[in-house]
């Protein structure tokens, strides 16, 4: 049996049963904090532009754009949402890696994922537990294919959420459409050969667009396999397929070896964003934080701040004069400049109008990145961070972060995850209706379909009522 129809029996062939409790919670948390981005994105300008160009399209009234307050065809929802959760950077990622590497496949597995599942669950029916199943199992392709895939594949440029998201966006709304083995494996097929997504277009509308079309990608292929359409079977390891193609190779003991044996939910699991940011930022910013609160810091008493990392951020990092809010969420001089001017980097701080302030400016070119040594010297299975805040007064601070806040390693706790939901949601709707979502979430498997959560996605001002 070969790679694509391995992967795609372990997910039209699972049982609902077969996931552990552990990782039905897990992916619920996943869930949760995926629909509070994809709320909080829908304020975002590249948003509205999307939402704008979904109406125009028009066609079937299917499934929620979530925050957007109308329908749209199952595909093209997708997209809207998939889009939406990227927005503003603040979804989950995950990082595959080896200190043999500098670069490692990083990706964000959860939004476009689960906007191409909702997107089906609600076009056919299917319930609360149906709708967490195909989240889980099309999570773990998506990991599983990401840690397979060969390190080459971000050096060359991609984005892996666009090149690779649509694998599990295909997997959850295909298990959901009731695909065989066969339909699956073709539905891989359409997938795979639909993604894309350049590094490039970082600090851009663009990035998002690689996890919204990377969930329509996924619906259209499940939806086009249902019917019938052909595709290779075989396209994770065929010659000409995904794997040589993007990365030059994969291993396949780490695509393979124990599906779902832990889920992906579970270990390594995936780091929930305490900040709004490019990952690589966020040891940086926990030591930032942690010196200001401690020492009571201002803006106007840094004379300069020295960040000594590893080498590989300054291939994502690549904003260092950041000039809006997208180009700030991938730079240290503009985060740490944030940090010390606003004193919190979150939704409101990565504005244009707030990234253009003179102080922050001012502070910008006096905050350095560069390699240090010691950092370098311990590999690169995850982001770390030296911060030296030099004080006017001559006093020399510094703060080392191994562990970024909201890694596996470092989760945020329940009360902090649920105030990122509060905080999301309520862009876009009343705090008791935002309480309904976590609650809602929370007992998904107790749902006899995705109308109350679905409804919930609705702002208040709309047309329907949520939960109706």
């Amino acid at each position: 049996m070969g790679a694509t129809e391995r992967i795609a029996a372990f997910v039209v062939e699972g049982r609902y049963e077969g996931i552990p409790e552990e990782a039905r919670e897990r992916g619920k948390t996943y869930m949760l904090d995926a629909l509070a981005v994809m709320l909080a994105g829908a304020t975002e300008e590249g948003t509205r532009i999307v939402h704008g160009w979904v109406r125009e399209m028009g066609g079937r009234e299917d499934a929620e754009v979530a925050g957007g307050g109308f329908r749209a065809p199952a595909a093209l929802a997708a997209f809207a949402n998939g889009a939406a959760g990227h927005a503003l950077d603040y979804d989950d990622t995950i990082l595959f890696t080896s200190n043999a590497a500098v670069y490692g496949v990083r990706l964000h597995p959860s939004v476009p994922t689960l906007a191409a599942a909702l997107a089906v669950a609600e076009q056919v029916g299917a319930s609360g537990r149906d709708l967490l199943a195909a989240f889980v199992y099309g999570f773990e392709v998506t990991c599983r294919v990401a840690d397979a895939t060969d390190r080459e594949h971000y050096r060359r440029g991609y984005h892996p959420t666009g090149v690779i998201g649509p694998l599990g966006a295909a997997a959850g709304a295909g298990r959901l459409l009731g695909l065989d083995r066969s339909g699956l494996r073709r539905a891989l097929g359409v997938a795979a050969t639909s993604g894309g997504g350049l590094r490039e277009n970082y600090g851009t509308m663009t990035k998002p667009f690689h996890a919204g079309r990377a969930a329509e990608s996924g619906v259209v292929a499940a939806q086009l396999a249902a019917r019938g359409f052909t595709a290779s079977e075989n396209v994770l390891e065929g010659e000409r397929g995904l794997f040589r193609a993007v990365a030059g190779g994969f291993d396949e003991g780490r695509l393979l070896d124990r599906l779902g044996d832990p889920f992906y939910v579970v270990r390594p699991g995936a780091a929930i964003k305490p900040y709004p940011t490019g990952s690589l930022t966020h040891p940086a910013l926990d030591a930032v934080f942690e010196l200001i609160e401690e020492h009571d810091l201002e803006a106007d008493q840094v004379e300069r701040v020295e960040v000594g990392s590893n080498s590989n951020l300054f291939g994502s990092l690549i904003h260092a004069d950041a000039k809006t809010g997208l180009e700030a969420k991938f730079s240290i001089p503009a985060c740490v400049a944030l940090a010390f001017v606003e004193r919190r980097v979150g939704i409101a701080q990565l504005q244009d109008r707030v990234v253009a302030r003179p102080e922050v400016r001012a502070l910008m070119p006096r905050v350095r990145l560069y390699v240090h040594p010691e950092i370098e010297a311990l590999g690169f299975d995850q982001p770390r961070a030296i911060v030296e805040v030099h004080v006017r007064d001559g006093r020399v601070l510094s703060r080392r972060a191994d562990v970024a806040q909201g890694t596996a390693e470092k989760p945020m706790t329940r009360a902090q995850l649920h105030e990122k939901a509060r905080d999301c949601a309520g862009l876009v709707m009343p705090a008791r209706q935002a309480e309904a979502l976590i609650a809602t979430v929370e007992h998904l498997e107790d749902e006899p379909d995705t109308s109350r959560l679905v409804g919930l996605l609705r702002p208040m001002n709309a047309e329907a009522s949520p939960g109706d």
